[in-house]
């Protein structure tokens, strides 16, 4: 069975994974509704969403969705059942430039690293890309110069 996902969302009751696809075949647009089973606050949403792609009876539906969505989806939900509210779950994956990550817990810092990643690969040029340069050099001189106790000090040598 040939399957393109549309779009990919998650139900808190019950819990379950939505997916809205369009069979290649019949040309036609259908939704399933995949209940997300024996999963609680505690569990580990990596297995988790590994078990649901690798399951026989929804593998084809689930090929075409990138395991990190389905992760994040599990982690939307371990916070939902964990009391916090949809808007603290997903503001905890965005990123913020003036954030201090080194004093983050692993787990919310994981999050920021699966972010940084995917906008990453995002924003990544390939050798077949149209805008890929081989060679770019880009000047990068500061606007501003800090001076630095550092700077100052004569070379001994090393």
């Amino acid at each position: 069975m040939s399957i393109v996902a549309k779009r990919c969302g998650l139900q808190f009751s019950p819990p379950a994974i939505v997916l809205i696809y369009e069979n290649k075949e019949t040309k036609k647009t259908r939704k399933r509704i995949i209940p997300v089973r024996n999963f609680s606050k505690y569990s580990d949403h990596n297995m988790a969403a590994e078990r649901l792609k690798n399951h026989p009876r929804h593998r084809d539906y689930l090929e075409a969705v990138s395991q990190s969505q389905l992760e994040k989806l599990h982690i939307i939900l371990r916070d939902h059942l964990q009391g916090f509210s949809l808007e603290h779950s997903l503001a905890s994956f965005c990123l913020d430039p003036e954030e201090d990550l080194n004093k983050l817990d692993d787990d919310k810092l994981a999050r920021k690293k699966g972010q940084m990643d995917e906008l990453f690969e995002r924003n990544r040029k390939r050798r077949g890309d149209p805008s890929f340069v081989y060679d770019l050099e880009m000047d990068f001189t500061k606007t501003t110069q800090e001076k630095c106790s550092w700077d100052d000090e004569s070379d001994d040598g090393f």
